[in-house]
């Protein structure tokens, strides 16, 4: 993986996140700059598959200043590269399981070009992210009282 320039955390928080695919994203050269300078918002956006493409609805690249007329809508639907293969795993899947397509990050591959990462995953209800916050506290507080044993203050 490249530059990472933009993670998904609610992804995490809402989700039981399965299995992630790298993807390419059909994206307009002013949307690609506007995506380098990291104006891009998550909120509320999702995958789904429709007649054999995935397609990606709600992501929201500002417009870059200095495109003028050239701009693009920020919210329109962008089309997700994958192979057939994969297109497929992913539809049998999110029908089969019920499971959510999910963006996590946006980055920039070694070769310069704009990936975002997908994954498949479960919505957690209200009781599972208490469980998860609780956990992660647990575990919080134990690694504080260790790194405190480890080290002992003279």
């Amino acid at each position: 993986m490249g530059q990472l320039l933009i993670t998904n955390r609610k992804a995490g928080r809402d989700f039981f996140l399965k299995q992630t695919y790298e993807c390419g994203i059909a994206l307009k050269g002013c949307e690609v700059k506007s995506v380098r300078a990291g104006k891009v918002n998550f909120k509320d956006t999702f995958a789904r598959v429709e007649k054999g493409e995935v397609l990606l609805y709600n992501l929201n690249i500002q417009p870059y200043k200095e495109a003028s007329y050239l701009n693009v809508e920020p919210d329109r639907v962008r089309k997700l590269l994958l192979h057939r293969r994969e297109i497929k795993r992913i539809k049998g899947a999110t029908q089969e399981k019920g499971l959510s397509l999910v963006p996590t990050k946006i980055y920039f591959n070694a070769r310069g070009r704009v990936k975002i990462e997908i994954a498949l995953g479960k919505g957690k209800r209200m009781f599972d992210k208490r469980e998860t916050i609780k956990k992660r506290d647990i575990e919080r507080s134990l690694g504080r009282t260790l790194r405190s044993r480890q080290y002992p203050k003279r």
